[in-house]
């Protein structure tokens, strides 16, 4: 029993960590959208295709774009319900392969009884 409890205190921890990780990363990421754009915008800037308040907008604007992407993404990946984990002892497991030996011997009997209709409808 301390085992189970150690591995899913385990489990639990690579979850936070693994969550804590993508979110570094998504700013990580963000950050470098933003300093990409404020470059491309300060080069627009000098050769005149654009003024500085155009280019703070289009700034703003993309990581504003970025910031709800992120967002919408982590709200649809919040809003699908955990995946159950079932835990099956040896006993549950002999019975669920008797079920699915029963299963097979059931199917192979429909397809014995199907070819038989089969013949008696050719005669």
């Amino acid at each position: 029993m301390a085992n189970f409890r150690s591995l899913i205190q385990k489990a639990f921890y690579l979850g936070i960590g693994l969550a804590s990780y993508a979110n570094e990363k998504a700013r990580m990421a963000l950050t470098e959208l933003e300093e990409q754009a404020q470059t491309l915008a300060d080069k627009m800037v000098a050769r005149g295709e654009i003024t500085a308040e155009e280019a703070r907008k289009y700034v703003d604007d993309l990581v504003q774009q970025a910031q709800k992407k992120t967002e919408d993404s982590s709200q649809s990946l919040s809003d699908k319900e955990p995946r159950l984990i079932e835990i099956i002892t040896e006993e549950e497991e002999t019975s669920k392969n008797l079920k699915s030996n029963n299963r097979d011997e059931l199917r192979d009997q429909v397809d014995l009884l199907q070819e038989e209709l089969r013949r008696l409808k050719r005669k």
